[in-house]
């Protein structure tokens, strides 16, 4: 207000000065002092009250009076043009008072003017050749109205708009707070490290667990990563270009590589590294992150297990050893055709539990070593019988049914204890993850491509894709029966696809949830023979 008034004080002051340089008696005329002495009072006034109390309706006083003060100024001397100090009051009242202010910025100017001409002449007729200048007045003050107030209210939409656009932009702006910080304490709640990197390669986030996981092998306080770090031998050290941190800088994508943290022969951390970069919306390396997790517990924890597999396993050799020799002796004795017929089923699966045992050594040990194989012609059919046979009993507790259609004879050149071990294991699953009445359906047939493939389906629970996925894994068993009565080392899987593998064959299962599994073996036939009784011409060549 103070500023408004301001600019028609000094405009009032320069037309006063001039009107002094011309006609030095002008001021002594007493409405021309008055008006301007008024507009300087308004001056005074606009700065001395405190308008902030008053409603803004009382504001538009001043510049009334502004407009009365200008009209004595022009009633006594129009030829100074005090009439174009209207325009000042026309803008103030137009800006900030709206439609009626302009109209009355217009129409009390105009008022002024034409009843100040009247008086002049005495309420005579008026001069014709003046109503021409006198219509100028209003017509000037209209169109200056009327520009200030439509540029003004252009000027508040784009004030409007504009504090929309900084509500939202400071909404953004919180928002992105919030979001970093949440980010920044998810990245500190968790058990891993994690470091980002612009384009530039300069680090931008680091977590609170990377520094816990780096300050035992760091130089400094700052460091990100150990000054040398240890290939999975734990001794042979990453050249600098070679580290994995330097290679996702390069924006190289690294998945689970275990690499050492610690000196050599001192307290180390294994710790899996995986990265990835980030591309931006053009296509372009951005930068990336790197995560860092400490699986030293785990690895620890996966060598007690094999450690404590070994051991039972020796344990188990020695009274199944005892078990085999004495039985042999046994055999070896004058006993009846019952007794020894025992005494042969005891033998034959002493010997399949040392297999096992054997096997549970080599699929609980680290190293690269495979099953021992030996090959024979062997009858895959007669195979299948006897497991069926040796199975049945336990299937029969929870009235497990069999359905064989008759197999087909099929023999080939493998190893007909390793086949049996596998034949087991899938008959075993058949009849532990059935229900009670259930049945399974086992068929046999020499496929297309020379392939002897064995099929077992039983009605069971069924599994989940997920389950399935891992089902060949060591040591795994699904979460559906781990804590159920049914027992497992989750090793049998493993061990028989192994077999089957060696064999040059597959093993896999179809399952879905509910609807029972299909166990399917295929093995390669090699020097398959023919079955039944040889041709005449065979008899002739024995």
């Amino acid at each position: 207000m103070f500023l408004s008034q301001l600019l028609l004080a000094g405009a009032t002051l320069v037309l006063a000065t001039i009107s002094f340089l011309i006609d030095p008696l002008a001021l002594a005329s007493p409405m021309f002092f008055a008006g301007v002495v008024a507009i300087f009072a308004i001056t005074g006034l606009s700065a001395a009250v405190p308008w902030r109390r008053f409603a803004k309706g009382w504001i538009a006083v001043l510049p009334v009076l502004d407009i009365i003060a200008i009209s004595l100024i022009r009633q006594d001397q129009p030829q100074l043009g005090a009439t174009l100090l209207f325009v000042f009051p026309a803008i103030w009242m137009s800006m900030h008072f709206g439609l009626w202010g302009a109209a009355v910025s217009v129409v009390l100017p105009a008022i002024l003017t034409w009843g100040g001409e009247f008086l002049r002449n005495n309420s005579e007729t008026i001069d014709p050749a003046i109503l021409p200048r006198l219509g100028v007045v209003p017509i000037v003050l209209a169109f200056v109205a009327t520009t200030v107030y439509s540029t003004t209210r252009r000027a508040a939409a784009q004030r409007s708009l504009l504090q929309q656009q900084a509500d939202l932009f400071e909404q953004a702006l919180q928002s992105s707070r919030r979001q970093k910080q949440t980010l920044d304490e998810l990245f500190d709640a968790v058990d891993f490290g994690v470091i980002g990197f612009d384009g530039s390669g300069r680090v931008n986030l680091i977590n609170r667990a990377q520094r816990q996981m780096v300050a035992p092998y760091a130089l400094g306080q700052d460091a990100i990563v150990p000054a040398v770090i240890y290939r999975e031998d734990r001794t042979t050290p990453y050249e600098e270009h070679e580290r994995p941190f330097q290679r996702a800088l390069q924006g190289e994508s690294i998945d689970r590589e275990t690499v050492w943290f610690g000196e050599p022969g001192e307290a180390q951390a294994a710790i899996l590294t995986s990265s990835r970069p980030v591309i931006d919306e053009r296509g372009r390396y951005d930068g990336g992150v790197i995560v860092f997790r400490d699986i030293t517990a785990e690895l620890k924890a996966v060598k007690a297990r094999d450690d404590l597999v070994a051991s039972v396993s020796h344990e188990l050799r020695t009274p199944l050893t005892s078990i085999v020799g004495y039985t042999e002796l046994a055999l070896d004795e004058d006993i009846s055709d019952t007794t020894r017929a025992m005494l042969e089923i005891t033998s034959r699966n002493a010997d399949r539990m040392l297999g096992i045992v054997a096997d549970l050594l080599t699929a609980a040990s680290e190293s690269t070593q495979t099953l021992l194989m030996v090959f024979a012609p062997c009858d895959l059919a007669q195979l299948v019988r006897d497991g069926i046979e040796s199975i049945t009993p336990v299937a029969s507790i929870n009235h497990i049914t069999f359905s064989t259609p008759e197999l087909e004879t099929l023999v080939f050149d493998a190893d007909a204890f390793r086949l049996r071990q596998v034949i087991d294991n899938i008959l075993s699953n058949a009849v532990k993850y059935n229900v009670a009445y259930g049945r399974i359906d086992v068929s046999l047939r020499a496929a297309t491509g020379g392939v002897a493939e064995l099929r077992v389906h039983d009605t069971g629970r069924g599994m989940t894709d997920s389950e399935q996925a891992h089902l060949f894994d060591r040591f795994y068993r699904a979460d559906s029966v781990r804590n159920s009565a049914v027992h497992g080392s989750g090793l049998g899987l493993s061990i028989s696809r192994d077999i089957v593998n060696q064999h040059g064959g597959d093993l896999r299962l179809e399952s879905e949830r509910g609807k029972g599994t299909t166990a399917i073996m295929t093995v390669p036939m090699k020097d398959r023979e023919p079955a039944g009784d040889p041709s005449p011409e065979s008899k002739a060549a024995l």
